[in-house]
């Protein structure tokens, strides 16, 4: 592939050790606030709500309540895994024929669906599905929780007054977005400054904050009220009062009825350990095929080499083929398909305390900003979960109300069999599978630590017969794969992503570490203390 960057140019991000808990995040600052949270004495989960909130002010182009998302946990007392499910779902009220096709082709967003007459479904209050987070949230916090609600969510509140830093990262996410964000006016007034994307300052002494005054306000109303209300009280009501007055379907009722959900992971043998995964709409049954893949046919050697790099593209491209087969909520087909082409903006953080306790936690909105629309009240971002569903009548993955939505995310807890336990997960849409598989593989049949897998160079096959390496991998691999594959090569870069964007934690023994994705320049492990 063509590029202008530098080809001298080294990255590197150390891993973190630690015998405190670990927060591994995209966001250092978010990673920080439940690092605090570990440090005061809170579980594992304590940790997880925060560091949600948190990331809800820090990154709002990623995830926040307004969106959905799963997370695995592993409890390290009861040596018990389970998987809390709250993905998102189409509005009871929602009517399929209020998404007329336009007859223009493809949508755009990078969808393969029809395009539905004014992107109805891709942007706008017209795209959002009930979110799940709070809902989450809510269900950890009960089931695990040592410190009261109000006390985590106060982080993310402290932060919203604050305001959003602008720096070039921040400039970079909104500016991509700024199109459509200028469509609304709760998001125009929100992330822009006279319809136009805010520049971070030159002035070493000068800074550039965006007010989050309404969301400060929802955030702190939260706190008080408790994570029920976000559903079924004031807030419910209001969420539901702005996109209805704005054309949206999302009603009270909705909101009401929403509950996250517990699930059993799915357990994956491997190589003499397991891997935990989420189930049903997510990408773990994906994982789950090409895990099998790789048992049966990768031989592991010293380290990752032309042959494993091959195997890890026939065992995701079969595996890929295999998920595109059916698609959809219905009975017996509860696995992902066609959304494989899109590109998600999402958020992975893995936590692990003290006493062992961990978790895999994936959010998002589905697109950047999700539907690009801020309610006017609230100041919350909202999903655009509806572009999860094929607009034309009569399949699987048909829109319809009640629905839930189809998801790439792919949260794990993998152990290995000489006993370390890793969480490991990803942003990054369709990337994410790849970026797991191999992360998993490279604790587990090379034996690496973390800061050796963070640093080792991936490939994905996510892209039907094209397989992307990176250009550090080494020559007889670029050479094997070119010979085998449709093949192109990409530098790792922070945007675009050509690779997912990983966090991942492991514990060995009383000692834990984090790492992160090198090329992220917000993501961080930050260890308690």
């Amino acid at each position: 592939m063509p590029h202008q960057f530098s080809l001298a140019q080294t990255v590197r991000k150390p891993a973190v050790t630690s015998r405190g808990g670990i927060v591994a995040a995209q966001s250092r600052r978010a990673a920080e606030v439940g690092a605090q949270v570990l440090a005061a004495g809170g579980d594992c989960v304590d940790a997880i709500v925060a560091t949600t909130f948190a990331l809800n002010v820090l990154e709002p182009w990623n995830s926040g309540i307004g969106g959905g998302g799963a997370m695995v946990l592993y409890r390290a007392r009861e040596n018990r895994y389970e998987v809390i499910d709250y993905g998102m779902s189409a509005p009871q009220s929602l009517r399929p024929a209020d998404y007329p096709l336009s007859g223009e082709g493809a949508a755009s967003d990078l969808f393969p669906w029809p395009r539905v007459k004014d992107d109805r479904n891709i942007h706008g209050p017209g795209a959002v599905a009930v979110p799940g987070v709070v809902a989450g949230m809510e269900e950890a916090h009960r089931r695990h929780a040592r410190l009261p609600w109000k006390d985590l969510v106060a982080p993310a509140v402290l932060l919203a007054g604050e305001g959003m830093l602008v720096d070039w990262w921040t400039t970079l996410m909104i500016t991509a977005s700024a199109v459509d964000l200028r469509r609304y006016p709760g998001s125009a007034a929100t992330f822009l400054k006279d319809g136009l994307p805010p520049s971070a300052p030159w002035g070493i002494k000068a800074e550039t904050r965006l007010r989050l005054d309404n969301l400060k306000a929802t955030l702190s109303h939260l706190a008080a009220a408790g994570p029920r209300d976000f559903y079924q009280g004031d807030l419910a009501r209001s969420i539901a009062s702005d996109i209805s007055a704005d054309g949206g379907s999302l009603s009270v009722e909705d909101l009401a009825a929403f509950r996250a959900h517990l699930r059993e992971p799915i357990a994956i043998p491997y190589r003499g350990g397991k891997v935990l995964a989420t189930p049903e709409l997510t990408a773990g049954p994906t994982l789950a095929h090409a895990l099998r893949l790789l048992q049966d046919n990768l031989k592991p050697a010293s380290a990752p080499d032309a042959a494993a790099y091959a195997e890890y593209a026939l065992a995701l491209q079969a595996a890929y083929r295999e998920r595109l087969k059916d698609m959809g909520d219905a009975d017996g087909k509860r696995s992902l398909g066609a959304e494989y082409l899109a590109p998600a903006c999402t958020t992975h953080f893995s936590v692990v305390d003290r006493h062992g306790n961990m978790a895999a936690v994936t959010q998002t909105l589905l697109s950047s900003f999700g539907s690009k629309y801020v309610t006017p009240h609230t100041g919350i971002a909202m999903n655009n979960g509806i572009m999860w569903f094929d607009p034309t009548p009569g399949t699987t993955n048909s829109l319809a109300p009640g629905k839930r939505c189809l998801t790439n995310y792919t949260p794990v807890i993998a152990e290995t069999k000489d006993g370390r336990r890793l969480a490991i997960g990803a942003s990054g849409g369709r990337r994410i599978l790849p970026s797991v598989m191999q992360l998993a593989s490279f604790a587990m049949d090379y034996g690496m630590d973390l800061d050796a897998a963070i640093h080792q160079p991936r490939i994905d096959a996510s892209e039907g017969a094209v397989v992307i390496g990176d250009a550090r991998l080494p020559a007889e691999a670029r050479k094997t794969l070119a010979e085998r594959f449709d093949y192109e090569e990409s530098r790792v870069q922070a945007l675009p992503q050509k690779f997912a964007c990983p966090s991942v934690v492991m514990r060995q023994g009383e000692v834990n570490s984090g790492a992160v994705e090198i090329f992220q320049p917000w993501a961080d492990a930050v260890a308690e203390g």
